[in-house]
């Protein structure tokens, strides 16, 4: 995959002003690499709340992309690690990202996330919504969750009244309806495997971790009132059948007015990526750039270019 940063190379990009209408004119916007598995295993322990193309607090919303993009990490993973080839590709196109760390308790180490209860969580992630809302002055934001990424933000719109603020939600692989416990232990193996040191969490003892399993109170909590997404925000789920984390992969599908899931292996049918790299693998990032620039629901992306840590 890519190694460390490459020289910068500028592209000019000029919107027309909206006159008065509190969105900024495009301003030229530095052209990133993506990042790859060493700048996440880098970030992930020297790094883990920064990422290339993410937290700018100055950048603002323009025409063409009017919506900042909030990035939530997977469980035992966070910020820095999860979206290195993401919040580049962003950055790049013109939109505001943003990402924070979510779930930490105090066996995170800083770099464990989404460990703490869920519900806790999601009110974290409302107060963030907050501060991007108020520092851009947009009335909606994106969302793209990996994971438990994909679950948090779903209390927060379900059980919060958070779906008037997102405008779409892009799930990779969500956990919304949960998993069992042995693909809670598949998950903690294969990132410390990989080179992603868990330490401690591999007992799964924790909250964040445990409320995803199907039987969980959390879970059935969040479905009590009927199985339907809240109208309101464009949802978009990507699933690969390879997942062996949350399971069974079609759970992962949601129901509701405007829900487009998408199967990795029915677009691109040799893809062998997993649950836990999604995040490194190249039509899962063209699927959600599509899917954020209300691109069509049968949006082929290009095939190659995938995970270089298949099936895990």
């Amino acid at each position: 995959m890519i190694g460390s940063v490459g020289a910068i190379a500028v592209a000019v990009a000029v919107a027309t002003s909206l006159g008065g209408t509190g969105i900024a004119s495009a301003a030229p916007v530095p052209v990133m690499p993506d990042g790859g598995l060493q700048e996440a295993l880098l970030n992930f322990a020297a790094a883990p709340d920064s990422v290339r193309g993410a937290n700018d607090w100055t950048c603002m919303p323009n025409k063409k992309h009017p919506n900042p993009v909030i990035l939530l990490h997977g469980t035992l993973l966070n910020a820095g690690a999860n979206f290195v080839r993401l919040a580049p590709r962003l950055r790049s196109a013109g939109y505001c990202a943003y990402a924070f760390n979510f779930g930490m308790t105090t066996t995170s180490a800083g770099r464990l996330g989404g460990l703490g209860p869920i519900t806790t969580s999601a009110k974290q992630l409302e107060s963030f919504v907050g501060r991007v809302r108020t520092a851009t002055g947009a009335p909606k934001v994106d969302i793209v969750g990996h994971s438990q990424g994909g679950n948090v933000p779903m209390w927060w719109m379900k059980k919060l009244g958070g779906a008037a603020q997102v405008a779409h939600y892009v799930g990779w692989a969500p956990s919304s309806h949960g998993t069992t416990f042995n693909g809670l232990f598949t998950l903690a193996q294969a990132l410390d495997t990989s080179g992603f040191s868990v330490g401690l969490a591999r007992s799964l003892q924790f909250t964040g971790m445990l409320e995803q399993m199907t039987t969980s109170t959390y879970t059935k909590e969040l479905w009590a009132d009927g199985d339907q997404v809240p109208p309101g925000p464009r949802y978009t789920t990507v699933i690969t059948t390879h997942d062996a984390v949350v399971t069974p992969y079609q759970s992962q599908r949601l129901r509701g007015a405007d829900v487009n899931n998408i199967i990795l292996q029915e677009r691109c049918p040799a893809d062998p990526t997993g649950h836990t790299f999604m995040f490194l693998d190249g039509p899962t990032i063209d699927l959600t750039m599509n899917a954020l620039a209300d691109g069509p629901d049968n949006y082929q992306p290009r095939c190659g270019d995938y995970s270089p840590i298949p099936a895990l």
